[in-house]
């Protein structure tokens, strides 16, 4: 078993539907994403550059996705909060993912990596 199936299995309901269904969206959306794990988290990678990573807020146990290149991004769902590079998608597990805005973030996340904002490494 991979480490990330490890995580998400170690994981509660409803937080472990949640980020099972934010993996599906994740890997589904371009196919040039994929996963691994870092700092004990998931971590998604578009063409081995860091894209995102799936984390579980502390207090409220509700997931996220916290946008590594999130300084750049614009979407107004996204929090910046006291980070001053990354910025977070918050999910709540009962109620329906927004899909939609999902794709949003990422579409403008990877259009950073095409259109040379943030280097490919």
């Amino acid at each position: 078993m991979k480490d990330p199936d490890r995580f998400y299995l170690s994981l509660p309901e409803p937080q472990r539907g949640a980020l099972l269904a934010l993996r599906r969206i994740l890997l589904s959306y371009d196919k040039n994403t994929s996963e691994t794990q870092k700092y004990g988290m998931p971590c998604f990678l578009y063409k081995r550059n860091i894209l995102c990573y799936l984390w579980t807020d502390r207090k409220t146990e509700k997931p996220y996705i916290l946008m590594a290149e999130g300084n750049h991004l614009t979407h107004p769902a996204l929090e910046q909060g006291s980070r001053a590079r990354m910025k977070i998608l918050r999910v709540d597990p009962g109620t329906d993912i927004p899909v939609d805005g999902i794709r949003e973030v990422l579409r403008e996340a990877i259009e950073l990596y095409r259109k040379g904002v943030v280097k490919l490494k």
